[in-house]
């Protein structure tokens, strides 16, 4: 079985898709192939996504009973001691930045009026 998601990809390669695999939902699509079609369904969607993010998740024999690729997606699949997980990076803020939050901005309340105008 081989599921692949599309997000904010064009419409020509949903349509291509749908030769080979039936579209359950929008952006959704699953199917059998074999191996080697898969392969060449998964580098044509790599190829024509364009801005767009793609998901492949497929039957394989491991501990898991199946493997995922992603393409242009924030999350990526790790190997964590033979397992496949997602890393999701944090919400907050971007990876790798330490540095603390900017301060609350001068607002329009009647309090930051008081204090910019002086008490008029």
């Amino acid at each position: 079985m081989t599921v692949i998601i599309l997000a904010n990809c064009p419409s020509g390669l949903r349509g291509f898709l749908t030769r080979w695999l039936l579209e359950i939902s929008p952006g959704v699509f699953l199917g059998a192939p074999s191996a080697r079609v898969r392969d060449i369904l998964w580098a044509e969607v790599r190829q024509y996504s364009g801005k767009g993010r793609a998901l492949l998740a497929y039957q394989t024999n491991n501990e898991q009973g199946f493997t995922f690729e992603s393409h242009d997606h924030a999350w990526h699949p790790i190997d964590h001691e033979g397992l496949t997980l997602i890393h999701r990076p944090s919400a907050g803020r971007p990876t790798g930045e330490t540095r603390a939050p900017n301060p609350p901005r001068q607002g329009w309340s009647k309090a930051a009026k008081r204090r910019r105008f002086g008490n008029r």
